[in-house]
């Protein structure tokens, strides 16, 4: 039926709090409605393509008629992580979500991956990838000790 399909993920780009924002600390969540609240956006092919007809959004023009199907989705499975929505996206659904780690991993993981690798490492709490290297980037240098973090959603 299709001779080609593009599939464009907007990964981390959220329309919206999902039923259960409450349980994960996301009440109110809207990450592409705030950025164009808050600093606008100009993306004229996304909007061709239906970006803005995901939900009102005055910045983001709606495409009548839009040259792609587009939509969002809640996911079925638990959790709020970014690996659990890929899965999804391949058809696969969990029972239970994975276990996050908004503090850094457990002791007991951080003294076997320091056994296993021989060095001492550094950081161990969740932060941004640039926001880490910012702040580590020149102890690591230094020191050759590994920066360890978890992103946000903070997924094993």
């Amino acid at each position: 039926m299709f001779k080609r399909v593009l599939w464009i993920v907007l990964d981390s780009v959220g329309v919206g709090e999902m039923p259960d924002a409450a349980a994960y600390g996301d009440a109110g969540s809207d990450t592409l409605g705030n950025i164009v609240r808050r600093r606008g956006l100009r993306v004229p092919n996304l909007c061709r393509l239906g970006l803005g007809n995901l939900k009102p959004m005055p910045q983001l023009p709606k495409a009548a008629p839009p040259e792609g199907a587009y939509g969002r989705c809640t996911l079925a499975s638990p959790g709020k992580d970014t690996t659990t929505g890929h899965w999804e996206m391949a058809g696969i659904h969990l029972a239970k979500p994975f276990p996050l780690f908004p503090h850094g991993f457990p002791r007991a993981v951080m003294d076997e991956f320091e056994r296993q690798t021989g060095r001492r490492a550094i950081g161990n709490k969740a932060a941004s990838g640039t926001e880490i290297i910012q702040e580590l980037g020149e102890e690591h240098m230094r020191t050759g000790a590994p920066i360890v973090y978890t992103s946000a959603d903070s997924q094993c």
